[in-house]
């Protein structure tokens, strides 16, 4: 018979009491701590979170009123105010019980006790303890993917042969399960092809959760993706599973992945390796089954070569690539792009009225648009936002082809202006080598990439 796999300390002043339910308890869990001076509980809730503990009622000789019981059940709930405690006496009293019921406990034993009624209490106290969990989890991971699905997403729009290939891809990927790295340029739409993949594919009634790895500081990386238990670090306040847990049958969508440090590459190959993962603060693997999709604006394969991108976890997730245009590839896309957005904001702003007219579209498909589908995006908003007219004119969208539109004025000292300007003059003398840039700046590749990133450019 297999044991279960949980955690039960046993805290009494009766050496007696503490082996026999040594004895009965380890047949069944696989860990059963027993202690029998209460000066040391503190010490063991610091090194372990029990999932049943039972506690004796009277420790001092001669004591029956199972005050000692109640002022250490305080404490127990006060550290974890999860914590499931069985108190256990020698002496009935209802008074105790229900004094005991008020403070936390969860039930009530008295001794001598069968060997069955030891068992089936703890064994249902444990449920009850495994329920609440799988019932914190559940709220955890209901609260993120309600926040992630109430942003709007919309069909990917496109009348473009350059798209062709990626729609293939899609079609061909969404029914496997293997893993997909997208690349392509800010703004492109990586997240709508990885949504689409996973609306087409077996787990689409599953979470779809995304992960925008640019934004998690090194500090944070582990708790947001693997999770934590309570206790585990200073603001861990309660169990919350991470976002691998939340995705477990179902997408994990990992973007901007090329902005991992080395450290947090090897934690996250391990995890994709082995398909489990290990809260922060617990020792317990959870088996996973989750689909991976990747993206970033970066070339990893040159950072694989500059040693800056872990060759064996980008061979993990690229099983599939796919390689998204950017919009000045795809002309033909800006027109039925810049009237969903026109329809799109028209109704959000109560301009429903407005429209484009042929010298406007001719101007939009003349621009190269370096943010691309969300520069047009961002550019039909604020074109709704401030005209006055319900015809938008070519006025309304303040795009202005200079090959030196980035530059910063050179009068400007603030550091990040100048710091801008200096990796915008590099990469012009490089004539866009940003290999060649990087060693001009003295910065290692993915150095450089971040600011790029951070300076927009």
């Amino acid at each position: 018979m297999s044991k279960i796999d949980g955690k039960i300390l046993v805290l009494d002043d009766d050496q007696g009491v503490l082996y026999t339910a040594k004895m009965i308890l380890k047949q069944h869990f696989e860990t059963v701590v027993t202690e029998k001076d209460p000066l040391k509980l503190d010490f063991l809730l610091n090194q372990d979170k029990y999932d049943v503990i039972v506690l004796d009622m009277n420790f001092s000789y001669g004591l029956t009123s199972g005050k000692e019981g109640i002022k250490l059940l305080r404490k127990v709930l006060e550290k974890d105010p999860s914590a499931h405690v069985l108190m256990n006496t020698a002496y009935g009293d209802i008074d105790i019980a229900v004094e005991a019921m008020k403070e936390g406990a969860v039930d009530f034993l008295v001794k001598p006790w069968q060997k069955e009624k030891l068992l089936a209490t703890v064994k249902a106290i444990y449920d009850l303890s495994q329920t609440r969990k799988q019932l914190e989890d559940v709220k955890a991971s209901q609260k993120i993917v309600v926040q992630d699905q109430q942003r709007e997403f919309n069909d990917i729009i496109s009348v473009s042969s350059a798209m062709k290939p990626v729609f293939d891809a899609i079609d061909k990927v969404a029914a496997t399960d293997a893993n997909v790295l997208i690349l392509g340029e800010n703004g492109t739409g990586k997240e709508l092809i990885a949504r689409a993949i996973h609306n087409k594919s077996p787990r689409v009634d599953e979470n779809f959760i995304k992960v925008d790895l640019g934004a998690i500081t090194e500090s944070l990386f582990e708790s947001e993706l693997f999770g934590h238990v309570k206790g585990a670090f200073t603001d861990a306040r309660e169990n919350r599973p991470g976002r691998f847990e939340m995705a477990n049958k179902g997408t994990l969508f990992l973007d901007e992945i090329g902005n991992l440090s080395l450290s947090m590459q090897a934690k996250l190959l391990t995890t994709i390796q082995f398909k489990q993962v290990t809260r922060v603060g617990s020792n317990k693997a959870l088996p996973l089954d989750t689909r991976l999709v990747c993206a970033t604006n970066m070339p990893l394969y040159e950072m694989v070569a500059d040693k800056e991108f872990r060759q064996d976890l980008l061979y993990r997730i690229n099983t599939v690539e796919i390689k998204l245009p950017p919009l000045r590839d795809r002309v033909e896309d800006i027109e039925p792009l810049a009237r969903h957005f026109l329809k799109m904001y028209g109704k959000k702003y109560k301009k429903e009225k407005m429209r484009l007219n042929e010298t406007t579209l001719t101007k939009l498909k003349a621009y190269s648009w370096p943010g691309n589908v969300r520069e047009l995006q961002h550019a039909i908003e604020r074109a709704i936002i401030m005209s006055n007219s319900h015809l938008l004119a070519p006025e309304d969208f303040l795009l202005v082809e200079r090959p030196d539109q980035n530059i910063i004025a050179t009068d400007s000292f603030n550091m990040e202006d100048m710091e801008k300007q200096a990796i915008q003059n590099a990469i012009r003398n490089a004539d866009g080598n940003l290999t060649k840039a990087a060693k001009a700046l003295g910065l290692g590749r993915s150095t450089l990439y971040r600011k790029m990133e951070k300076y927009k450019l």
